[in-house]
């Protein structure tokens, strides 16, 4: 069971664990063993995760979602299949919390005083500069 936060909790059999060959340079050894890990999240069909978290999910997550909603997670940084799961899951966890965190709303406010008139003192020698430039300067 992973805590997301005070009220999401993940259960393990949520998440799908598959070992693959690592890629990259490594000699006989990476041709037979399977130390990556990939993990598999269906965030669209759980039911901890309501729609509003699944939009911001989706959009935090970017290209690791696939179209059915399904967060694909791959780690294979250690030549440890354990450290590798470990590493994958603590991404998904953490990509979750920053899902699970609501913004909040900007209020708008209104401009003070002093902002009002120094943008009409500012306006107002913009415009005098700008009548000085004419050929023919009447005041």
């Amino acid at each position: 069971m992973f805590t997301i936060s005070n009220t999401l909790k993940i259960d393990e059999s949520d998440i799908e664990v598959r070992f693959i060959r690592s890629p990259g340079p490594g000699g006989q050894h990476v041709n037979k063993v399977e130390s990556a890990v990939q993990i598999r999240f269906n965030a669209m069909e759980n039911k901890a995760i309501n729609e509003a978290m699944y939009m911001r999910l989706k959009r935090i997550s970017g290209q690791r979602m696939t179209s059915d909603g399904i967060i694909i997670l791959t780690a294979n940084s250690s030549r440890s299949q354990i450290r590798n799961r470990d590493e994958a899951i603590q991404r998904l966890v953490q990509i979750l919390k920053e899902a699970s965190i609501i913004p909040k709303k900007r209020k708008r406010t209104q401009p003070t005083l002093a902002s009002k008139t120094r943008r009409i003192d500012n306006k107002k020698k913009k415009g005098s500069l700008k009548k000085m430039r004419g050929e023919k300067f009447v005041e």
